[in-house]
């Protein structure tokens, strides 16, 4: 910017904040905090014109298994490719679709049935594969999207967005979106927490912080990553031998300077900064009383598995998810790795379900006896699905599977879904969909609806564009709703 240009819009950001005398009033106005009490008396932020509609649903956690679980191995069973086990993908399945560079120079793609057991369960005859038995015990409760499809092929790409919309790094996340839209509940934690834990097996792909990113929205927005060794949050701990008291002093001092600043710049992440300080603050007291799991009585642990006794293990994120929505937390996702079986998948893919079928079902039965499932959405997938082909060489007791966009299953519960229902349909190789497709923007859509929310009117205008995380696209799934 010119200095002279710049010099006049300081001068006049100085006089218009002066005029106003922001103050301590003046910064509850930028965080709307005003606005927000008489929207909704117990909100902490989010927009007084959302929900745009009565919610089925108040807040979300998605349990991300980062890699892309096969399909084909856990619910889309396809009991006709048991004969047609070796055989070559017909071209007329396969219609050419690209590949990625682990297969493209294969001279063969057999057909790999999966070698596990199928049952229908539940009054929805929902079929799920013998890896899952204790999802399976909760299938009249759950929803299966089996019709899923992406437009990315690799791994990060395709993360980036289901976490955001876009497959290039940049935009909010879902997580960011909703502190944005709807804040939180609970003035003492984040509106988003974000958890990473791994399987036992291969820890499978990396996963960065702008995953629960705010994008291009202010950073409070963005998700806080609860960490499994140390201090759950970092930074939150005092430094040795600074009291209470000093703390308090040097965030009072600490906010007079910054709010100078601000009268002078108003630079929103000025007023980001100031709101982050005093909440990590909140937090000290409010973050060790949440993750102190010694107040759970056995039957929990029993529900969960032994595994959640343990901090940073699936099981013990599903837990203390419950703990963060019970404490008025808007979203919370939970990310697995491991999932991504290249090869040697029907060892790999069992250690990744004993990881968390367990933990997974727990939570929705937890959620169900507090009373909670009712306004809570629960999502459960990956990036996108496995091959039908092999990937490498078939054996009679081992195989592998690509990346596949084409078609994949996710399953929902809770606030706003139909229970005991499937949706969507794919081809007998479980490769193409023949019915009902649903695009992730159309998932985005559907989350966003059970919400209250209007998915093309919960928008931010950044560089002269109104962006949203379905972008140009997406609707809602009206089938599945309940």
């Amino acid at each position: 910017m010119h200095p002279l240009l710049e010099s006049q819009l300081t001068t006049t950001r100085r006089q218009f904040f002066g005029q106003l005398g922001l103050g301590s009033a003046a910064l509850a106005s930028l965080l709307n905090a005003e606005a927000d009490a008489a929207a909704e008396p117990t909100r902490v932020g989010g927009l007084p014109e959302l929900p745009h509609f009565a919610p089925k649903a108040k807040r979300v956690i998605y349990l991300f298994q980062s890699g892309a679980p096969s399909q084909m191995d856990l619910f889309d069973f396809k009991p006709g490719l048991a004969d047609r086990r070796s055989e070559e993908l017909p071209e007329s399945i396969r219609q050419g679709q690209r590949l990625t560079g682990m297969t493209a120079t294969q001279d063969s793609f057999p057909v790999a049935p999966s070698k596990f057991q199928f049952k229908q369960h539940g009054e929805s005859g929902a079929w799920v594969s013998e890896l899952l038995p204790q999802t399976a015990k909760i299938a009249d409760e759950l929803c299966f999207v089996k019709s899923l499809h992406t437009q990315a092929i690799n791994h990060d790409p395709a993360i980036t967005f289901f976490q955001t919309g876009a497959q290039l790094a940049g935009r909010p996340s879902m997580g960011a979106w909703l502190s944005y839209g709807l804040g939180s509940t609970n003035d003492d934690l984040p509106a988003f927490v974000a958890m990473v834990s791994a399987g036992k097996g291969k820890p499978g792909q990396p996963l960065y912080d702008r995953l629960w990113g705010s994008g291009f929205l202010p950073t409070k927005y963005q998700g806080v990553k609860f960490r499994s060794v140390g201090d759950p949050v970092l930074y939150l701990s005092d430094p040795p031998g600074l009291s209470k008291e000093t703390r308090r002093q040097m965030l009072d001092d600490l906010a007079q300077l910054n709010q100078r600043n601000l009268e002078e710049y108003g630079d929103p992440e000025i007023a980001t900064r100031i709101a982050q300080y005093e909440l990590a603050y909140r937090m000290q007291t409010s973050v060790p009383e949440l993750t102190d799991i010694s107040d759970e009585p056995e039957q929990t642990f029993e529900l969960y598995g032994d595994d959640a006794r343990t901090p940073g293990t699936y099981a013990y994120n599903c837990l203390l998810s419950r703990r963060l929505i019970e404490r008025g937390v808007r979203f919370v996702q939970l990310f697995h790795r491991g999932w991504d079986q290249h090869t040697n998948l029907p060892s790999a893919i069992k250690i990744q379900c004993e990881d968390t079928d367990q933990a997974s079902a727990a939570l929705i039965q937890d959620l169900k006896q507090r009373g909670l499932l009712n306004d809570t959405l629960v999502v459960w997938g990956g990036e996108f699905g496995r091959t039908v082909y092999c990937q490498g060489k078939l054996t009679a007791d081992d195989y592998g599977r690509d990346h596949h966009p084409r078609c994949f299953t996710v399953w929902m519960a809770g606030g706003g879904i139909k229970p005991g229902v499937s949706y969507g349909q794919t081809d007998d190789y479980s490769y193409n969909i023949v019915a009902d497709p649903v695009h992730v923007h159309d998932l985005h859509a559907t989350m966003l609806h059970c919400l209250g929310i209007d998915h093309e009117r919960l928008t931010f205008k950044f560089q002269g564009r109104y962006y949203r995380l379905t972008d140009v696209h997406g609707r809602v799934v009206e089938p599945i709703l309940a």
